[in-house]
């Protein structure tokens, strides 16, 4: 059979616990849920293979949020989270996290992933935040995957690589029934049927076009392209705060951060043409970016991070980490533009838009459970809400959903689902197979983000947006009538910009939902400039109800680390002001 051919087959498994996405969240749930019921059947899809997928495919330069005793206290974190997400955030969630992932980076360490330890073998934690000390690096940081893997061989966890969950499935009464898969080499669809469903699929990392031009040199892990917040939507699933858009600082051209958060703590600083210092703290935020956006329109960018002011011997400590672990080609990229750290600074610039709650706040709503709003699902990871979650968040709160969507399917029976929607979604999936001419999907994909970069990305105009959403509108009837897949590795990506074209849709509909400006850059509406603490704060959850996107408020949740009226605003003042 020829390569990526494609075949005509739809069968059907079962399990108790399915955990789609093998990133990072994705194998802690799986093992977890293993670990709390050996007798029962998890497992762990992958559209792509496990061994190497997901963010930390090749590894990660550090913890950002380790919060360790002696450092940090849960509730110090709790604070910091709060105030530098503008005080919206469910305070349990985040406090539980703050509470668990000592013992996660503990486990860790058990597995083998090496953390920096100073002389008397403690963690030696650096300090990037405004209040705590939270981060840890990992100078042998690329074990990460290949240990997560081993455990997840000795637990005997079944896993299916190359199948791409489509749709989830449910039952008459609402509750989680399985999902729909379509195997990436054949386009072979798999039914499986589960009672408990934990979604651990990553960051919309493709939704905008990065400066660079590149459709796959996104600032995120590119192979994350929204599957999971399309299908938490059309599941009818809660999501939060899509307004509040991921945004982050890069090295310009280059699809990574210059990497503040490690250079930081040895002294390294972002700064503007002049060499100054513009903000206090690289610790990342809405304000923060904003700030940033702000010097490189003021005349006084390029923006740069420096270190060339650091002792060589630091530098090559920086670089050991930087240029080995999560991203190597970063070492290639500054050696191909003939850039030294010694003598000279780093160009940064702005990342294209996208939804990640591990760097901003966007995601499926969950509880401090890990449960989202329908029975029997779960999410954790980038795409559930928990803001500012990281790689330890996705590990911590990954163990949370495993174990507790295990005492789920324990306590429950098989759903029933109806026959026809799997005939349903069989068409929908199979459709651009079936057509002898069209666009490619590349195509549609490049002009769904250039829609997305004309339109979405802030500052946040109102007019620009209605028109945005109906040029989306002509590009999705594009993509439905005349969208072509020619092998099973175009229908991959044709399905890819399904999800896509759902987040851009969501990401426009959420951003005129809330009449307010918050989180700085984030979500910065011209209309709207200020915030508006009377009416919005709140979460704003989107879902499909009868077929159409909608939104509504939800209050915040009553802190459980309360806040004084002169720390609220400490994110808000970021710049550093001239002094007489």
């Amino acid at each position: 059979m020829a390569l990526d051919q494609i075949v005509d087959g739809l069968s059907e498994v079962s399990c108790d616990v399915l955990v789609i996405g093998g990133g990072t969240a994705g194998p802690m749930a799986a093992l977890k849920a293993k670990l709390k019921n050996p007798k029962a059947n998890v497992v762990l899809l992958e559209k792509a293979n496990v061994k190497r997928s997901g963010a930390i495919s090749m590894g990660m330069d550090g913890l950002n949020n380790a919060v360790i005793p002696g450092y940090a206290t849960p509730e110090q974190y709790t604070k910091e989270i709060t105030i530098a997400n503008d005080g919206i955030v469910d305070q349990k969630a985040v406090y539980k996290y703050a509470q668990n992932c000592y013992k996660i980076i503990e486990e860790l360490d058990s597995f083998g992933i090496r953390f920096l330890k100073n002389e008397n073998g403690d963690y030696a934690v650096k300090k990037v935040h405004h209040i705590g000390t939270y981060v840890l690096p990992m100078p042998n940081g690329e074990t990460v995957k290949k240990a997560l893997y081993r455990q997840l061989r000795r637990a005997r966890i079944l896993i299916s690589n190359r199948y791409m969950a489509t749709r989830l499935l449910k039952s008459s009464d609402g509750r989680i029934a399985g999902a729909i898969s379509v195997n990436t080499r054949t386009a072979e669809m798999l039914v499986i049927k589960a009672k408990a469903v934990i979604l651990c699929m990553g960051a919309a990392g493709r939704l905008g076009l990065p400066t660079s031009g590149y459709m796959f040199g996104t600032y995120e892990n590119a192979a994350n392209s929204g599957d999971g917040y399309a299908m938490a939507y059309h599941a009818g699933a809660a999501l939060a705060n899509l307004e509040c858009f991921q945004i982050n600082p890069l090295i310009k051209d280059y699809n990574g951060p210059a990497c503040a958060y490690v250079a930081g703590p040895f002294g390294a600083y972002t700064a503007n043409n002049e060499g100054a210092r513009f903000i206090e703290c690289d610790y990342w935020s809405g304000q923060m970016m904003l700030e940033f956006y702000n010097e490189l329109l003021s005349g006084k960018g390029p923006v740069f991070l420096q270190l060339k002011h650091l002792h060589p011997d630091t530098i090559s400590e920086i670089e050991s980490t930087l240029h080995k672990v999560e991203r190597p080609t970063r070492g290639l990229f500054q050696q191909g533009r003939g850039v030294d750290y010694r003598s000279e600074s780093i160009e940064m610039h702005i990342s294209e838009i996208g939804f990640c709650s591990g760097h901003s706040a966007s995601g499926v709503f969950v509880d401090d459970n890990a449960r989202t709003t329908i029975p029997g699902l779960y999410a954790a990871g980038d795409m559930a809400s928990v803001p500012h979650n990281y790689m330890l968040g996705a590990f911590t709160n990954g163990s949370v959903a495993g174990i507790d969507a295990m005492e789920f399917a324990d306590g429950h029976d098989f759903a029933e689902f109806d026959a026809a929607d799997v005939a349903v979604e069989r068409d929908r999936v199979m459709a651009p197979t079936k057509r002898e001419d069209g666009i490619p999907p590349n195509q549609i994909e490049y002009k769904t983000r250039r829609l997305v970069n004309d339109y979405l990305q802030p500052p946040k105009v109102t007019r620009k947006y209605e028109l945005g959403m109906r040029r989306l509108a002509e590009a999705r009837e594009d993509m439905q009538e005349r969208m072509i897949a020619r092998n099973a590795h175009e229908l991959l990506r044709a399905l890819e910009v399904q999800s896509i074209m759902d987040c851009a849709d969501m990401a426009a509909h959420a951003s005129l939902y809330r009449e307010e400006s918050r989180w700085g850059l984030y979500h910065w509406r011209t209309d709207f400039p200020e915030k508006d603490n009377e009416n919005w704060f709140c979460h704003a959850l989107l879902s499909k109800r009868d077929g159409k996107m909608t939104s509504e408020k939800r209050a915040v949740e009553p802190y459980v680390v309360p806040i004084s009226d002169d720390e609220k605003d400490l994110y808000d003042k970021q710049r550093i002001r001239a002094s007489a």
